[in-house]
């Protein structure tokens, strides 16, 4: 069965080290990247959230970039077309040697976070082994099967996704809204302060993964 993991390489031992040292602010997430051999990938790669002004100038002088290629300048974010030619092998081996899918990679600060889709999970036993053996250290958080990926990628309870999901059925977040937070309660059995609940903090879960950089404290159970 096809299998998902998350993991983490720090940045010094990864592409864009050096830009990263440099420019601690910039945020980089790869769009879609291309590998033509062990040696050679080629993403395209937005960047955002930084010093545009010197932000090209300091990617041509990066070791790990053979060259780079601006496509697009937009208002808060630019697309790269890069040429990554020194340590990414271990994404290479995930492409060409595991048949893996990179479906979402972002750098800032210290450390790249890729989530990545593997048609067998021996597959990713297989690239652990690998980058122990090429000095990558892979630090792997969270291992799931496709069937659960949209609740386990957003940090959804079974809750609170039945939540959201009767939620959007019924039309509570259509304009004008169909129904309210009292006839969705009725509807799944609970009192209308723990739908508020899983609601507020299924829509968290939601945000922090697809908004770069929001963070916040929850100290408050998940168990509603």
């Amino acid at each position: 069965m096809s299998t998902i993991a998350e993991f983490s390489i720090p940045a010094e031992e990864f592409a864009l080290s050096e830009t990263l040292e440099r420019l601690p602010e910039m945020v980089f997430t790869i769009d879609r990247v291309v590998a033509h051999d062990t040696d050679y990938v080629m993403p395209f790669v937005w960047a955002s959230n930084g010093d545009f002004e010197t932000l090209t100038a300091v990617l041509e002088d990066d070791p790990s970039i053979g060259n780079v290629e601006l496509l697009t300048e937009l208002e808060d974010e630019w697309l790269y077309r890069m040429e990554w030619v020194n340590k990414t092998q271990i994404i290479a081996y995930m492409l060409l040697e595991q048949d893996a899918t990179v479906q979402r990679a972002t750098a800032h600060n210290d450390q790249w976070n890729l989530r990545v889709l593997f048609p067998e999970q021996n597959k990713i036993s297989a690239v652990s082994q690998y980058a122990k053996e090429h000095g990558f250290t892979l630090d792997i958080s969270r291992i799931y099967d496709v069937d659960s990926a949209q609740r386990v990628r957003f940090d959804l309870t079974d809750d609170q996704q039945e939540a959201l999901a009767l939620a959007t059925k019924h039309g509570y977040y259509d304009i004008p809204r169909v129904v309210d937070q009292s006839e969705l309660a009725e509807k799944l059995g609970v009192s209308h302060q723990a739908l508020s609940e899983r609601l507020r903090r299924g829509t968290k879960g939601i945000l922090k993964e697809v908004i770069p950089n929001i963070s916040g404290n929850e100290n408050t159970s998940r168990n509603l």
